[in-house]
């Protein structure tokens, strides 16, 4: 089977899960063509990311005059199936709360998915998330095109199902693969249980053989890894290990990540005084970001809004007990066996978990830290989700 993957915006330095699964399937032989609707506007740190680059199609990059003279051609072509997906286009701009007429543009988009497929060999193609490229996808399918299916992860494609046209998405899908058993139930709620048969469970990975467990310094360094952004909350973080610093005077709090967040959290850093404990360094290569992680006693993410991050997979993998939210599917990986997991938006919890990680005593965190390894390693592993994941993609067009 030719396969091709199609994202939105790819490769993205937060979304190297992608290129892991991607790298997988063709390390068991299955090679994938990468398209996306855009590329990403700022510097990629990973040379394993900037290497993607030139193996992907960007379908914007064409031009608009190239991208419309293709979908009247295929209009004048195949006027049945640019029928139907103009049909399906119209429902997916007249939802309320939809996207309106950028669903014009994404059939535009399919146009172009459609033809390269077909000129490629592909037979079927896969996306991450449920939103643009699950719409390119969908209207390529509708007029003949591969068949398709997505991953799903939320929490933001679950906040309007209705709008984001989840339930025609799964309708005409091979399959829905669903990052966490949370994800599946918000799905099969949009959809009325409809198409149960076809969404399934299937976890993101990590590389395994990249992760290895130590223990824990005898440090009171706690890191946080992820964009700087409002639902991921590092400025509650920032609010949690103020008072803490009478106690544990050496506390470092080290925020590995980039973005729009940025400057309030150096504002908040120094309103509190903590220029001397709190330190922003940007992103990080992969090999960076491991050796900040077991460079820490635990790590910390206060998130309000996650699907399931695999930061969190990565820091349990090396043995650190983590401080967490009790949000969406993070529960299915992280309970009080691996660390600790508090309210979201709860500043005193969030302090008080940080406290107990910083008390505890190395042959605790290490418990902690070893029963995460086992479980990551049980549910986590790239290698083997990326079968499972192949076992769904039909063989040929159906």
């Amino acid at each position: 089977m030719a396969l091709a993957y199609l994202m939105n915006t790819y490769p993205i330095t937060s979304t190297t899960f992608v290129r892991r699964e991607i790298h997988a399937h063709e390390a068991a032989g299955m090679p994938v063509k990468r398209f996306a609707i855009r590329n990403w506007g700022e510097d990629l740190v990973d040379p394993r990311d900037r290497d993607e680059i030139g193996k992907t199609t960007y379908i914007l990059q064409q031009g608009a005059a190239a991208l419309i003279g293709r979908a009247l051609k295929e209009a004048v072509t195949n006027p049945l199936g640019f029928a139907r997906a103009f049909g399906t286009m119209v429902h997916l701009a007249t939802r309320p709360g939809s996207t309106g007429l950028k669903n014009a543009a994404y059939l535009i988009e399919a146009v172009f998915f459609k033809q390269a497929a077909r000129a490629a060999g592909i037979h079927h193609v896969h996306a991450h998330f449920s939103t643009n490229s699950a719409a390119v996808a969908l209207l390529a399918r509708r007029m003949g095109g591969p068949s398709y299916s997505f991953t799903a992860h939320g929490p933001d494609e679950f906040d309007d199902p209705a709008a984001n046209g989840l339930p025609v998405k799964v309708e005409h899908a091979a399959f829905v693969a669903a990052i966490t058993d949370y994800a599946r139930g918000v799905i099969l709620q949009a959809t009325g249980g409809a198409g149960a048969d076809k969404v399934q469970v299937v976890r993101c990975g990590i590389d395994l053989d990249e992760f290895s467990v130590t223990p824990p310094p005898e440090n009171k360094r706690v890191v946080c890894v992820g964009r700087l952004c409002p639902a991921k909350a590092q400025v509650l973080l920032v609010e949690a290990v103020a008072p803490l610093v009478a106690d544990h005077p050496e506390l470092e709090l080290v925020f590995i990540g980039d973005g729009e967040d940025r400057a309030g959290i150096e504002a908040r850093i120094a309103e509190l005084g903590l220029q001397d404990h709190v330190s922003l360094p940007g992103w990080g290569t992969g090999d960076e970001v491991r050796a900040a992680i077991k460079g820490a006693r635990i790590f910390a993410l206060p998130s309000f809004a996650e699907g399931l991050p695999i930061v969190l997979m990565e820091s349990l993998a090396m043995g650190r007990a983590v401080v967490t939210t009790q949000i969406t599917g993070i529960p299915e990986l992280v309970d009080d066996k691996v660390g600790w997991i508090v309210p979201p938006g709860d500043v005193s919890a969030l302090r008080g978990a940080i406290k107990n990680a910083l008390s505890a005593d190395e042959a605790t965190l290490a418990a902690l830290g070893a029963t995460g390894a086992a479980r990551v390693g049980q549910a986590h592993d790239q290698s083997r989700n990326a079968a499972k994941l192949r076992k769904f993609f039909p063989r040929q067009n159906s």
